[in-house]
Parts: C-alpha cells; sequence; structure tokens
C-alpha cells in the first residue's frame, strides 16, 4: 500500500505567503499533514501525525499556545483572494455549503456570517474560521478486505462502519478504485459514484481529483438519495457507491437500488453493530438482511479494520484473523 501521488503543492497555494514561508521551513511536503485549521485572532493548528500542533511563532512546531502563531482576520482574507482566485462570486454555490474544492481534491470548509434568504443559505461573508483538509489517497489499504465482499462474478452489499476521522471514505474510495479497475483474476465493474460533499472523487471543474478508477462515473455535490435514483435511471451502474447514509430518504433510495439488482457500498458513522441496529432507519435495513457484509472500522485507529460481519451475524474477519464464529442476537447482527 502506498500513500499516491503527492498532490499537496496546491495546499501550499492557497495559504497567505507569511504563513506559507514558515510551511516551506517546517515541511518537506504535507504527506503527513492532515487538516490545517486556520481562525481570525486565533493560534493555526495543523494536525500532522495523528497527533495535533500549533505552528511556532518563531519556528518549527509546538504545543504551547504561547509560542504558537496567531492568524490575522487580513490573512483568512488573503487565503481566500487565493482560493477564489480573486473572485468569490465564482464560488458563490460552494460557499453556500460551507466548502470550497480546490485542484488536487483538498477540501477547505469555511464558517463565518451567513446571508440568508427566503429560507435558505444565499452566501456566505466575514469568513473568519477556515479548516483545510489535506487529501490523501491509501492506494490499495482496501485491497486485504476484497476477497470478503466479493462472491463469484459480483460483490455483496456492503456497509462500511466506522465513528468520524477514522478512514471510512478513504477506504471506500480504494474500493471503488478496485471494482472499477478490475485485475488479472477479476473484472471491472461499473460504478457510480454519489459524492455529494466531494470527498470521494474530490472533482475539480467536474474532473475527480482522486483515483476512482477506469469505470466509475461521478456525480459531483449531488444529495445522496436524488444522485442515487438519478445514476440508476441516466448511466447503468452495476454497482453504486455513496457515502454517509442514514436519512430516511437515503435508506428509501438503498433499497430502491438494491430492488434494480446493483449493488451497493455505502458507509455509515457509527461505534458498532449495537449503534446501527438501534437507528431507526438504518436498522430495519439490517433486520431485513438488506447488506450481506459488514465492514467495522477500530474507533481511534485510521483505517484499521476491526471485523466484517456477514447479514447473519457471523464473524468473518477479526483483527487478522479469519475466525467463523456466530453472534446473533434474535436473528439481528450484534457485536
Amino acid at each position: 500500500m502506498d500513500k499516491g501521488r503527492d498532490n499537496t503543492g496546491q495546499v501550499l497555494q492557497v495559504l497567505p505567503v507569511a504563513i506559507r514561508k514558515r510551511f516551506t521551513e517546517v515541511f518537506k511536503d504535507l504527506s503527513d499533514v492532515q487538516e490545517i485549521r486556520l481562525r481570525a485572532g486565533r493560534p493555526l493548528i495543523i494536525i500532522y501525525g495523528k497527533c495535533e500542533y500549533f505552528l511556532g511563532i518563531n519556528s518549527g512546531l509546538t504545543h504551547s499556545i504561547e509560542k504558537a502563531y496567531y492568524v490575522s482576520a487580513s490573512e483568512l482574507r488573503e487565503a481566500m483572494d487565493y482560493i477564489s482566485n480573486y473572485s468569490r462570486y465564482a464560488f458563490e454555490e460552494e460557499l453556500r455549503q460551507g466548502y470550497i474544492t480546490i485542484q488536487g481534491g483538498h477540501r477547505i470548509g469555511v464558517a463565518g456570517k451567513i446571508l440568508w434568504e427566503n429560507g435558505r443559505v444565499k452566501n456566505m461573508g466575514n469568513i473568519s474560521f477556515m479548516n483545510i483538509r489535506v487529501a490523501h489517497q491509501a492506494t490499495g489499504c482496501s485491497e486485504k478486505i476484497m476477497q470478503y465482499i466479493r462472491h463469484g462474478n459480483g460483490i455483496y452489499n456492503t456497509l462500511l462502519i466506522s465513528p468520524p476521522r477514522c478512514g471510512k471514505t478513504t477506504l471506500l474510495r480504494d474500493m471503488i478504485r478496485i471494482l472499477s479497475n478490475g485485475d488479472g483474476y477479476n473484472r471491472g465493474f461499473t460504478v457510480g459514484v454519489v459524492d455529494e460533499r466531494s470527498e470521494l472523487g474530490a472533482c475539480y471543474k467536474g474532473c475527480p481529483q482522486n483515483d476512482l478508477g477506469c469505470r466509475s462515473d461521478v456525480l459531483d455535490g449531488c444529495p445522496k438519495a436524488e444522485g442515487m435514483m438519478m445514476l440508476v435511471r441516466s448511466m447503468a451502474p452495476e454497482i453504486i457507491a455513496v457515502d454517509e447514509i442514514g436519512s430516511n430518504k437515503d435508506a428509501s433510495a438503498v433499497n430502491y437500488v438494491m430492488n434494480c439488482g446493483i449493488h451497493v457500498i455505502a458507509t455509515v458513522h457509527g461505534l458498532d453493530m449495537g449503534e446501527i441496529r438501534n437507528k431507526p432507519v438504518l436498522g430495519s435495513l439490517v433486520k431485513e438482511q438488506a447488506f450481506k457484509r459488514y465492514i467495522l472500522l477500530e474507533a481511534g485507529k485510521i483505517g484499521k479494520v476491526s471485523h466484517i460481519f456477514d447479514e447473519r451475524g457471523v464473524v468473518l474477519y477479526r483483527q487478522g484473523c479469519i475466525v467463523p464464529e456466530r453472534i446473533v442476537t434474535d436473528g439481528v447482527v450484534s457485536a
């Protein structure tokens, strides 16, 4: 497994000049940087190597807030000029969603004064908070689990379960790439990707910046339920991949897609199977055994698969071991 191509240079280009200079002194590249948080009048925070640091006012990184570099409001404005190419009007639609995706697939979340009109967000002004999420591709990270979701010439409907920031989107992205490309032993599938938050393909001007394989079609920025229905009607996918389902509309769309004979790979926030089983919407899908595979990621460990269950509650995989073991309560999968 590798981290894929280094496309982090685009991040430096949107940083204010004074901050950019400090970054180039501290980092040779941004391969281990996950987030850069800029807040007006507050210290600059970096999530680096799974740990949080302040950017030092003189040099390097520090855990001391007294030695931290404080971001000015003018630097936030400077960063927004770089991000929007000095034309915020052109990015008005993205700002309504609270983030902008730049070249390289890096997603920049913003917060500030919301301009509300006719019951919807019209625009955002006085942007004083910024979260730059540096895009990384962990190419090959899903290879070891692919055997558990394939069967014959097809795949099982699969649900990935994970707490926030534990790598489920990264894992799903790599699964899409592998299934789309195929290999010498398994054919490639036509995969429809609903990328509501631009995190899977990280499209820039309509083109995915992340590698989703040669047979994937992407609906970028489209609501999940509507996107799944659109793909069924327009792109004849064999598999639909979608990140973070949870609403009634999402569940209805998933059910419709499966009834059309199309397989689904989806993710959901959750700590364990018990939590998913007790969710009003997803619980019904679990009881109906709509998904045939459940992949549970371990809390606090990015990309670490803890368990893989089948629809009956048999543990197919547990921390690297093949251990068939039935754990079913009243016919419902539990952990």
